[in-house]
């Protein structure tokens, strides 16, 4: 496993620093995704303990997510701004995969803001956050 995140990291290396050299503001998406220290590791989304456990299905799944904010990254990095594509983490915070379609947003941007509006005992700083992140989405 750890081979494979390794290759993993070289590889973003090719797509997103073979036309950008490294620089210290541009840092790995794999950095933020996966570790390969024998401890579990609670700053990175998927720690290689919990990676272990995965089946073969989950894992093409959880590198799929990967690719799809490396290729973000790349656009972003490169001035490109596609409508279609929406920023991964956000997409997370709503609990929805990369590439999930607007009815999605929606449809999960409602069922957070029937649970945490401030009218039905939820809280004003969370009901922000949602409505920001909505935003975040929708307007880009």
């Amino acid at each position: 496993m750890k081979r494979k995140l390794r290759s993993l990291k070289k590889l973003e290396g090719r797509i997103r620093f073979a036309h950008f050299p490294k620089d210290k503001s541009r840092e790995y998406v794999w950095d933020q995704y996966f570790s390969t220290k024998a401890v579990h590791d609670l700053t990175v989304k998927y720690p290689i303990l919990d990676l272990i456990k995965l089946n073969r299905q989950e894992l093409k799944e959880v590198f799929e997510d990967f690719f799809y904010s490396v290729y973000f990254q790349l656009y972003r990095d490169m001035g490109l701004n596609f409508d279609e594509i929406q920023d991964p983490t956000v997409l997370s915070y709503f609990g929805l995969a990369p590439g999930a379609s607007v009815d999605d947003i929606k449809k999960r941007f409602r069922e957070l803001a029937k649970k945490h509006h401030p009218d039905h005992g939820g809280s004003d700083e969370k009901m922000i956050e949602i409505l920001e992140a909505y935003n975040r989405l929708l307007n880009k």
